[in-house]
């Protein structure tokens, strides 16, 4: 097997010039809309400081509940789960038959003020290579707590978009030892990385590899 090369990332937000005001502007904007802005509105806070409630894990929930002062769609947005869509284009046709919805319930149309107006952002993903290699899955409750949060982003999360599989790279390293480790792959699986932060994002998979492997750290 190849051993896994651990690499480290960041998040390049580069503006689009696309905005909206309202909510019919956005549900528009949001046809055309580059994927990487989708993405990024999505993922981007993860490695980006936000300042907005925690309940609000992607942009157009904040945005909507702050700007538009709509609580109703800001819920519906807000507990949208971008790993249930299998690509961005699910994810934004998801997002626009939830607006498009509360468009029909709605007799105004709700204006952010001047100032207020969503900017769509797009990413760029920097890639860097620690120098860092797994030859042997026993490795990973050793160095996994040591994983910087771009590291985790890289592997565990931004991973699902360039695996062919859509799976995690530690998955899709882990099944090429011909089964042995299919337990703990389905042990990876189930765990959700939206609703949550790297930081405990990368304390649960310490766990899960120190109580599979046996180690206490």
């Amino acid at each position: 097997m190849k051993p896994f090369e651990v690499k480290d990332c960041t998040l390049i937000a580069i503006a689009t010039g696309v905005q909206a005001q309202n909510l019919r502007e956005l549900r528009e904007k949001m046809e055309t809309i580059h994927p990487g802005s989708i993405y990024y509105h999505f993922w981007g806070g993860m490695l980006h400081s936000r300042f907005e409630e925690p309940e609000f894990n992607n942009d157009f929930a904040a945005w909507v509940r702050h700007a538009l002062h709509d609580p109703v769609l800001a819920e519906r947005l807000a507990v949208i789960d971008p790993t249930d869509s299998p690509d961005l284009e699910a994810l934004r046709q998801e997002l626009i038959e939830v607006m498009e919805e509360r468009l029909y319930e709605l007799e105004h149309i709700p204006w952010a003020r001047p100032g207020e107006e969503f900017h769509f952002i797009r990413s760029q993903i920097v890639v860097f290579d620690t120098h860092r290699r797994l030859r042997d899955p026993e490795e990973l409750p050793y160095l996994l707590p040591n994983f910087s949060l771009g590291s985790l982003f890289y592997h565990f999360i931004d991973a699902r978009r360039r695996t062919p599989e859509g799976v995690d790279d530690f998955r899709a390293w882990l099944c090429g030892f011909g089964g042995k480790y299919d337990d703990l792959c389905e042990m990876i699986a189930a765990i959700d990385p939206y609703f949550t932060t790297l930081t405990e994002l990368r304390q649960i998979l310490s766990k899960v590899f120190m109580d599979y492997f046996g180690r206490v750290i």
